[in-house]
C-alpha cells in the first residue's frame, strides 16, 4: 500500500514537471537604465536596469542568466550572472546586470543616440536558467523597445 503512494506521488510530480510550460508564462523585460563604467580607452562595462515582470501567481527564482545586448541593431556586448535573483509572484523587480563592451563595436548611430539624448531600440536576447516550485526549467528570451 505504501509502495502504491510512492509511485503515484512519483508519477504526479513527473506530471507536474512536465506541465510546467503550460503553467508558467515566460516573464518579460524592459531595459530601464545604462550607466558607463569605462575600464579603459577602448573598453568599458555597461550596468543596465532590467524591469524583469513576473506574471505568474508563483515566484521565480533565475539560477543564471546569459544576454546579449543590442542598441540600434547593433551588438553593444554580453553578460552573465550566476547568482540566484528572486523574482515574486505577479510583480516586477528591478534586476542590475553587467555587460562586457568594447567602444570599437559601437556603431556611430549608437554614440550618437546617446550623446544626443535620442531614443534608443534595444534589443535583449538570452537564456535563463529558472527554477520553479514545479521545478527547473531553461528558457530562451527575446525582448524589445524603446529606450528613453
Amino acid at each position: 500500500m505504501k509502495k502504491q503512494y510512492l509511485i503515484i506521488l512519483f508519477a504526479l510530480s513527473i506530471l507536474l514537471v512536465s506541465c510546467l510550460g503550460l503553467v508558467m508564462q515566460n516573464p518579460s523585460f524592459v531595459l530601464r537604465e545604462i550607466t558607463l563604467k569605462p575600464l579603459s580607452l577602448t573598453e568599458m562595462t555597461l550596468l543596465i536596469g532590467l524591469d524583469v515582470k513576473n506574471p505568474n501567481c508563483f515566484d521565480l527564482t533565475f539560477k543564471s542568466f546569459e544576454y546579449t545586448i543590442y542598441l540600434n541593431n547593433e551588438e553593444i556586448g554580453t553578460g552573465h550572472l550566476e547568482q540566484e535573483i528572486l523574482i515574486p509572484s505577479s510583480s516586477t523587480t528591478r534586476v542590475m546586470a553587467p555587460i562586457s563592451a568594447e567602444l570599437k563595436n559601437w556603431g556611430g548611430s549608437v554614440i550618437r543616440s546617446i550623446l544626443t539624448g535620442d531614443k534608443l531600440l534595444y534589443k535583449i536576447d538570452g537564456k535563463i536558467d529558472i527554477k520553479t516550485v514545479f521545478g527547473e526549467v531553461k528558457l530562451p528570451f527575446s525582448q524589445e523597445g524603446l529606450l528613453n
